[in-house]
Formats: C-alpha cells, sequence, structure tokens
C-alpha cells in the first residue's frame, strides 16, 4: 500500500501544539474554577477543531486512492474531508444521510464540500445506518464507483476509527498538566478515546455528547479497544446536555452562546461548543468541581459559514 508523503500533510502547515488561552469569567470564578480555552479551532484554516487531529492519521495512508466518508447534511467532519482533498489533489465522495435532500438545492455546508470537489451521493437513512455491514459497504462503494473495499480509503462518520483514536491522544500530551479536567463535546466519541488515553495519571476527561441516545459509552469502549487493546484513561459522559439531539438547539443555548462571545470575543459554534460550555457552566453551579479546578474546555470548532 502506498502511503501519502508525510511532507504533502507537513505542507498544509498545522499550528500544533493548539493554543491554550485562560479566559477570566466570574461565574467560574466564584465557584473557585478556573476555566482554560483549548483553541483546536486554529491548529487549521480548513480542516477546523478536532478534524486535523482524526484525519491526519488516515491521510498518511491514503496514496493516490479514492477517500470515501460519510455524514449528514451539516457534517463538519465532511468538510473537513473534502477541504483535505482539494489541498491534497486526492479525490473524495461523502455518503450523506437523507436521500430526500438530492433534489434540494444544497445547503452552504454540503456546497462547501461539492466546492472542494467532494463528490455527493445521498442515501435512505435506513441505509445509512446499515453503512458499516460488509454487504451494505460493499454496495455503497460500487454506487459510488470507488471500486471494492481494497481499492478505497473508507473513513468511518466522524472520522473516529482507531487511527484517529491513537492521532488525539496527541490533544491529552498537549494539555498535559495544565488541568484537572479536560471537557470536550462528543458526537461520536473517537476524540474523546485518544484524549482520556493521552491526559497524565490524575487527570480526567468529560465528554458531552450532542446527540441523545446513550450510545457513546459502548462506542467509546470499543474504540479504545481497537486503538489501545483496552481501555486507556479515565472519562465520563454526561448526557443532559444535547438539546433535543445532533444540530439542535433552543433559544437558551442560544443566548448563552451570544452572552459568552460578548463577554470573551470568542465566536461560540452552536452544534458542539455552545452545548459544552453551557454544561462546563451549568455543572460548576451544581458543584460539580471542588473549588481549585481548572477545566480546559477544547475548542473543536468554529461557526460555519
Amino acid at each position: 500500500m502506498t502511503a501519502t508523503d508525510p511532507r504533502d500533510l507537513a505542507d498544509l502547515r498545522p499550528r500544533l501544539p493548539s493554543p491554550l488561552q485562560e479566559v477570566v469569567d466570574g461565574r467560574f470564578e466564584r465557584h473557585g474554577v478556573r476555566l482554560l480555552l483549548k483553541r483546536d479551532d486554529l491548529i487549521h484554516p480548513a480542516l477546523v477543531g478536532n478534524k486535523w487531529r482524526k484525519l491526519a492519521p488516515n491521510l498518511a495512508m491514503v496514496g493516490g486512492r479514492t477517500v470515501v466518508t460519510f455524514g449528514g447534511a451539516y457534517s463538519n467532519h465532511l468538510r473537513a474531508a473534502a477541504a483535505a482533498g482539494r489541498l491534497l489533489g486526492l479525490s473524495t465522495v461523502g455518503v450523506v444521510r437523507g436521500q430526500e435532500l438530492a433534489g434540494l438545492p444544497l445547503n452552504p455546508s454540503l456546497a462547501r464540500c461539492a466546492a472542494d470537489g467532494m463528490r455527493l451521493h445521498f442515501v435512505d437513512r435506513s441505509t445509512y445506518r446499515r453503512k458499516a455491514e460488509p454487504e451494505t459497504l460493499a454496495a455503497l462503494l460500487r454506487a459510488v464507483d470507488a471500486g471494492p473495499a481494497g481499492d478505497a480509503v473508507v473513513i468511518p462518520e466522524g472520522g473516529s476509527n482507531a487511527e484517529a483514536v491513537r492521532g488525539c491522544r496527541a490533544l491529552g500530551a498537549e494539555l498535559g498538566e495544565h488541568a484537572d479536567v479536560a471537557a470536550l463535546a462528543c458526537g461520536t466519541g473517537g476524540t474523546l478515546a485518544g484524549l482520556a488515553a493521552g491526559l497524565p495519571r490524575g487527570r480526567r476527561t468529560l465528554g458531552i455528547p450532542v446527540l441523545k441516545g446513550g450510545f457513546l459509552t459502548e462506542d467509546i469502549r470499543r474504540l479504545q479497544d481497537r486503538a489501545f487493546g483496552g481501555p486507556s484513561g479515565t472519562w465520563s459522559l454526561d448526557d443532559r446536555f444535547h438539546f433535543g439531539g445532533y444540530a439542535r438547539t433552543s433559544p437558551r443555548l442560544d443566548a448563552f452562546a451570544e452572552d459568552f462571545e460578548r463577554r470573551h470575543g470568542l465566536p461560540v459554534e452552536r452544534v458542539y461548543v455552545a452545548k459544552m460550555l453551557y454544561a462546563l457552566l451549568a455543572l460548576t453551579r451544581e458543584g460539580a468541581f471542588p473549588r481549585g479546578t481548572t477545566l480546559a474546555a477544547v475548542v473543536t470548532g468554529r461557526p460555519f459559514p
């Protein structure tokens, strides 16, 4: 198998380690909690946030083959994969959840994917749920004319596989001893699985799922099994802050995000980052963090467009 020249990835000039920024916020300070922002949204202008960490290990194995990956209509992962394809001269195909979208104008997120050269293939939701099954995957690869599985690089939804998890371990190493608790919003769980493994002993990771359903615990355990052969690091999830599900919001969440933006001059992405920050403030007020705790909130993306 031919690998992508590592110099090609280096030429994209990621900003690593990403900056660690302290924010002074009285709502946390009055409870004795210090808040840091791990600015992964500044790693790369096109491969935003944690997408660089998850995609880079997979792209290193592509060679000249077609990349096939998966996501919903507003997937940050699809946009990042499409941008990587444009920047590295790779052919990319995005399998999009929702056959009903095929005849409609592209939303801004999918339009960006198409502008970056990604071929979009829409499938019904039932087929999408079965996409990891060998027969379904083989049929999808035939439908997008990517050849059999051995002739295409298949990257799962959200980019979360063993390679991505091992890549995200560096996030924990970068945080090191700077924080007692590292928190992030979770979609597929790959970033959390790697972050928890990379943190030093005595530190813990807190995940805020942005999808409802309570399924991530087992997914993260499976990802760590595949990446490291078993559990690694200390982590937990709080499922109370999904605001109805993926890409769902509310006037209350929007008002919180707008207030945080005014206070700290940081554009707050709504699908992931707003829910995570909202959760951290709610948990702080509940007394979930002992006085003297330093929180590091991982900013995994920025608003789009």
